[in-house]
């Protein structure tokens, strides 16, 4: 998923789902999510930036995770994106860290390097300023494997609401794509 991303969402893009979320609904949905995992054999493994490891540890904090998720890379500064994940450099010259394409790669980049089935990335801007152009609230959340989906958010509230929708949003972006 490279190229220009057109604003209005196409396929394997969604936009503007219910971000609304509270740390009991994020357990829920971490909960789920090992849960389907589990029960399909699989593996996910996962790319955060915004969330500097928030995703993974609502995964963690599920008993019995360790059947299903990996581990993670918390790729924070936009050079990692390249250097571990994966992201092609001319995609974060072109448009920054905070892009469609980039939380695709990202998530592709996750399943490589935990050798999961599932890769499920997080970028964005959680604040208190804008970054690389990209208003406070802007997220991306993608998942790569048997099915690829990317949903691009623009989240209300301050730095940790943003960061915990985004949590949230990320959780119910695989529970879309995994065997119910």
């Amino acid at each position: 998923m490279t190229g220009a991303h057109d604003p209005v969402a196409g396929p394997g893009h969604d936009r503007d789902a219910d971000p609304a979320s509270d740390p009991a609904d994020v357990a829920d949905l971490a909960a789920q999510v090992v849960r389907r995992l589990v029960g399909a054999g699989t593996t996910l493994g996962v790319a955060e930036s915004l969330t500097g490891g928030a995703l993974s540890a609502a995964l963690v904090s599920v008993p019995g995770a360790s059947a299903a998720y990996r581990g993670a890379v918390v790729a924070y500064a936009t050079d990692l994106k390249a250097a571990v994940l994966g992201v092609p450099q001319d995609l974060l010259d072109a448009h920054g860290a905070v892009h469609p394409d980039v939380a695709a790669a990202m998530a592709a980049g996750a399943a490589r390097v935990t050798g999961s089935t599932w890769g499920l990335a997080t970028t964005g801007v959680a604040g208190p300023t804008p970054q690389d152009g990209r208003p406070v609230g802007a997220v991306h959340v993608a998942v790569a494997g048997p099915v690829a989906r990317v949903q691009s958010l623009r989240l209300p509230g301050g730095r940790e609401q943003v960061r915990r929708a985004s949590t949230a949003a990320a959780l119910r972006l695989l529970l879309s794509c995994l065997p119910g």
